[in-house]
C-alpha cells in the first residue's frame, strides 16, 4: 500500500493527477511485456494497474477480452503473471496494482496469493467483482501482506455503499467513469462529475477515475475531477494492432505522451 501512500499527494503538488495506465500482462507475449510498460514510464506514466488474464472477465470489454485471450494462448498463468508484475516494479519503480478476479484468487488460495503479489512488488489489488460486502474474502490476508484493496464507487452506488467503501479505507477508490464493461467511448456522459462531487463530500480517501477514458480530452476532463486517472483498451488496442513489440512500445511511448500532458490542470 505504501507504493500510493504518496503518489496522489505528490501528482497534486505538481498540479496534476496521476495517470496509472492498464496493460495485460503477456501482451504482446511473456518476454516482451514489462518492456511495454517500461515504455510507458518512460513517457511519463505514474503508476500502473497490471491485468492479469482470465478466461471469463465480467467488467472486461472485447479489447481487454481479446487481450486476455491471447495472454493465455501465449501461456500466461498466475505464477508467469506475478513474475511479470515483479519485473514492471523492478523495471520501471512504479506503484502497481494488480487486477484480476475473486475466482482466480480463491483458486489460488487468498494468503499464498497475497505474499506472492506483495513479494512480487504489488502495492495494491484490483478486484472488479469482489463487492465491499464480500471483503472478508481475501482482506485479512492483504493486510497481513502489506497490500491494500482497492474498492469501486460507480454513479449508481448508493450513499450507504459509498459510505462503506470509504470506512474500508482502500489506498484508492476506483470510480466508474461511464457505466458498462471497459472499452472505449465516443461521447462522456456527465456522471462521472456527479460521482467525484459525492466521493469528495465524504472523503478524503484519493479517487481514481477509469472505464471509457479513452483520448487525452477524455483524459483531461477525468484529470479534473479525480486524484488519478486509469485508461485501458485504448492502450491495449495499440498493441493488439502494433506488428511488433517494438512497434508496440513506440505506439504507446505516443500515446501515453499525450495522456500525460492531460494529466495538467489548468
Amino acid at each position: 500500500m505504501s507504493g500510493f501512500s504518496g503518489l496522489f499527494a505528490a501528482c497534486a503538488a505538481e498540479g496534476r493527477a496521476a495517470l496509472m495506465p492498464y496493460l495485460m500482462a503477456g501482451l504482446p507475449d511473456p518476454e516482451h511485456s514489462a518492456d511495454l510498460f517500461a515504455a510507458m514510464a518512460e513517457a511519463g506514466a505514474d503508476a500502473f494497474e497490471v491485468g492479469l488474464p482470465y478466461a471469463d472477465p465480467l467488467m472486461d470489454g472485447p479489447v481487454i477480452q481479446q487481450a486476455g485471450t491471447a495472454a493465455l494462448a501465449a501461456g500466461m498463468s498466475m505464477e508467469r503473471g506475478l513474475e511479470i508484475v515483479r519485473r514492471v516494479v523492478s523495471v520501471t519503480g512504479r506503484p502497481c496494482a494488480v487486477m484480476t478476479y475473486i475466482n482466480p484468487i480463491l483458486a489460488y488460495g487468498p494468503a499464498r496469493f497475497a505474499e506472492n503479489a506483495a513479494r512480487a512488488g504489488a502495492s495494491a489489488l484490483i478486484v472488479p467483482d469482489l463487492p465491499v460486502d464480500e471483503v472478508e474474502l481475501v482482506a485479512p490476508e492483504l493486510a497481513r501482506a502489506g497490500l491494500g484493496l482497492v474498492l469501486f464507487a460507480a454513479p449508481t452506488t448508493t450513499e450507504e455503499r459509498l459510505r462503506r467503501v470509504a470506512a474500508a479505507a482502500p489506498p484508492f477508490i476506483y470510480g466508474v467513469a461511464e457505466m458498462g464493461v471497459t472499452g472505449e467511448r465516443a461521447h462522456a456522459s456527465d456522471r462521472a462529475a456527479e460521482l467525484a462531487h459525492r466521493v469528495r463530500a465524504l472523503t478524503t480517501i484519493p479517487l481514481v477515475l477509469g472505464v471509457g477514458i479513452s483520448g487525452p480530452e477524455a483524459a483531461r476532463r477525468a484529470a479534473g475531477l479525480a486524484d488519478g486517472v486509469i485508461v485501458g483498451s485504448a492502450l491495449v488496442r495499440r498493441v493488439l494492432e502494433a506488428p511488433s513489440p517494438a512497434e508496440a512500445a513506440q505506439s504507446l511511448r505516443a500515446a501515453v505522451g499525450e495522456l500525460a500532458a492531460a494529466m495538467r490542470r489548468s
